[in-house]
């Protein structure tokens, strides 16, 4: 057992001493925790209760596996950094109902002139507990009890299926229902991105417009906060089971790769009066549960139609789903299911512009593998010929001449599967058109940053990387990259290389050069594209 160093004693030995009495407890809340509630509503909790004051001093919750000591600890930050409205403060005497935690808090506290006492009993500790529980049992559960296991069967069904293979969040499936108060849910799924998924039943088609419509117009967080929670609609969203080793914010991480039985269902409601709320009521339940299960049978009688459409074909079916037995009534409702094609084009017209009477071109950031290595340099004009002559090496080629000391280039450094897949796309693309710079900000911080591009033959622009506009290691190469442009008039290339692992990361060999695309620079005025807004993803979106 460890005393207390004698500079703590010293200190502590400063602070007032009073003639209340406190009492001290070490409580799980497991029990606390009702089926519907996660883990980490479980723990132990140490309490440490002024019993002249009626009032907590300091609470703490901590995980079961820690020790005796967690007990000392929470007991000091009472004595001298108490909860509000509390004053530092040593307590004349201690009582606790656990003979090892006295024991302890004797040879720990020893010197500090504070009796510590045993009772069977901790009468305000117990009533806090007594209503800690009474709270708890008054919460609802997250789902209703005869339709929690049938809710999470129906939702582990449509992840089998894997709806978001077929559908993109913009195309919408009306589902009548016709019970209670809902008569038709307005279907969005999410998944094709391959960053969130799950289903979105909104409950008004007027709901479901204005959230895109606020959501392309607002561009604080303040605002997409408020467009988010202005939703009216019932939710499916797919996690990860906590104990799993998975980060939603590791682009390398997809929810799709992990197994069946480590993902986890989260059901809820988003309303303009409420917010969002993670539960549903009997009524909600037995609709989104009807929706569900139709939702399966649909995509199990159409996908292989769907699939080999160009577009969501114009589709209506009709099932009846059996609901639990229950005391109501109502023993089976027919659900209707049709496809919305129409508004598919009128969600998708939101928020696109016309400049000079053309079409804004495409923008996109896929074309090129995450955490590749690039950096703006040069190539010399031997090692150009060398690349152009190796059969082993793609090269789109461009007749000019060759002055200066070399051709700039961007060079895109990743592993040899992940650069040969990119030289396919663009092959298959048309090629390498143009390559820019053009200023970008981000909106939420007020940042300016240098977006570096690509367009491929295909009219596609592509964003290979970004640099902040105050980065002066970029300023450097950007200013090099525009004086040697100016001797090669304005000729310039695009390397794919492998080896970002291995000892050539950022100075590839000969070897490791796959592709060369010898290509033009051009201005973002002559793409078109000015200047580009880096805006934030809400539920699958982008805005």
């Amino acid at each position: 057992m460890s005393n207390l160093p004698l500079n703590t004693l010293r200190r502590l030995k400063k602070i007032p001493q009073s003639p209340s009495v406190w009492e001290g407890d070490r409580r799980s809340l497991t029990a606390l925790a009702s089926e519907s509630s996660s883990e980490e509503e479980g723990g132990d909790c140490i309490l440490w209760v002024d019993g002249s004051e009626g009032m907590v001093r300091a609470m703490e919750i901590i995980s079961p596996e820690i020790g005796v000591e967690a007990i000392a600890r929470t007991l000091l930050r009472a004595i001298e950094s108490p909860q509000s409205p509390g004053r530092p403060s040593r307590p004349k005497k201690i009582v606790v109902r656990d003979r090892e935690i006295q024991f302890f808090l004797r040879g720990a506290l020893q010197n500090l002139e504070i009796a510590i006492d045993y009772v069977p009993e901790l009468p305000i500790i117990d009533e806090l507990f007594r209503s800690f529980a009474e709270f708890q049992s008054a919460r609802p559960p997250r789902l209703p009890p005869q339709y929690a296991k049938r809710l999470r069967e129906a939702s582990d069904e449509l992840w089998k299926i894997a709806p978001w293979e077929y559908f993109e969040d913009c195309d919408i499936l009306a589902i009548e229902v016709n019970h209670g108060d809902i008569e038709t849910l307005y279907i969005t799924l999410l998944g094709m991105l391959g960053q969130e998924y799950g289903v979105l039943f909104y409950r008004s088609l007027d709901s479901l417009k204005r959230f895109r419509a606020s959501a392309i117009e607002k561009h604080s967080m303040e605002a997409l906060e408020s467009a988010f929670l202005s939703q009216d609609c019932l939710f499916l969203n797919y996690e990860a089971d906590e104990d799993v080793d998975f980060d939603p914010e590791d682009e390398d991480d997809n929810l799709a790769d992990l197994p069946l039985e480590d993902i986890v269902p989260i059901f809820g409601s988003l309303h303009p009066y409420e917010g969002l709320r993670p539960f549903l009521d009997e009524e909600e339940a037995i609709v989104v549960y009807a929706s569900l299960k139709a939702l399966v049978a649909f995509f199990e009688e159409c996908s292989d139609r769907i699939e080999v459409e160009d577009r969501v074909p114009v589709l209506k079916k009709s099932y009846a789903i059996a609901l639990p037995a229950t005391d109501s009534p109502v023993k089976t409702l027919e659900i209707g299911i049709t496809t919305l094609p129409d508004l598919t084009n009128e969600l998708l017209s939101m928020g696109i512009g016309e400049e000079d009477g053309e079409d804004f071109p495409e923008i996109r950031d896929d074309l090129f593998p995450d955490k590749s290595f690039v950096s703006i340099g040069m190539l010399p004009w031997s090692t150009v010929e060398l690349v152009r002559t190796n059969p082993r090496a793609y090269n789109q080629s461009l007749e000019f001449p060759e002055e200066g000391e070399g051709l700039p280039i961007i060079l895109i450094q990743t592993s040899r599967p992940k650069a040969k897949d990119t030289i396919v796309r663009i092959q298959n693309e048309g090629g390498i058109e143009a390559i820019s710079f053009t200023p970008g900000e981000d909106p939420l911080t007020d940042t300016e940053y240098d977006l570096g591009v690509v367009k491929t033959g295909g009219g596609v622009i592509y964003v290979f990387s970004e640099y902040s506009g105050d980065d002066p290691t970029h300023i450097r190469a950007k200013k090099n990259w525009t004086q040697r442009l100016k001797k090669t008039k304005g000729h310039c290339g695009l390397v794919l290389a492998m080896g970002v692992t291995g000892a050539s990361r950022g100075k590839p060999k000969l070897k490791d050069m796959l592709a060369l695309f010898e290509t033009r620079a051009v201005d973002s005025e002559e793409l078109g594209i000015g200047t580009l807004q880096m805006i934030p993803q809400i539920m699958g979106m982008d805005w």
